[in-house]
């Protein structure tokens, strides 16, 4: 039953995760359609179908796949920190999680533009997400939401 109860935990992180990841992407991704846009252009090559684009299909889709980053994230974040008040655990797994899908953006952005500045600002954001994703599961656990792993 402890097991059980383990597994109910680590979903429940999952969750909130999900959650505080997928509203800082939709804030992050409102920002960068009404200020970034306007500053700085990223080539849109032919090869990119703007019918996809403008159906929201492909926002839809990052969003699906921060929320399940963020999942991801909260779920291993609740193993890494468990009852320790080492802050070099807390701030390892952020930038483990954030580097990972941020360089990943400047290589994509790098091979695929030429440009970078757009992407470091990507990337920067990627850490961001997991800051305020981790932040909030801090939260939850100081709270009582959420028990950490032991």
């Amino acid at each position: 039953m402890e097991l059980m109860a383990e597994r109910l935990e680590s979903v429940k992180a999952g969750i909130i995760g999900s959650i505080s990841l997928g509203s800082a992407f939709l804030i992050t991704s409102l920002f960068n359609g009404f200020v970034l846009t306007e500053y700085l252009a990223i080539p849109v090559t032919q090869e990119l179908n703007l019918e996809v684009l403008a159906s929201g299909a492909i926002p839809l889709v990052n969003g699906v796949i921060a929320g399940f980053s963020g999942f991801l994230f909260g779920v291993t974040y609740r193993y890494i920190i468990r009852i320790d008040t080492n802050p070099h655990l807390k701030t390892g797994g952020i930038w483990a999680f954030g580097l990972v899908r941020g360089l990943t953006q400047i290589e994509v952005g790098w091979n695929y533009t030429g440009a970078i500045l757009p992407f470091l600002i990507f990337a920067g954001e990627s850490i961001l997400w997991f800051t305020f994703a981790a932040i909030i599961l801090d939260t939850a656990i100081l709270l009582g939401w959420l028990k950490p792993f032991s």
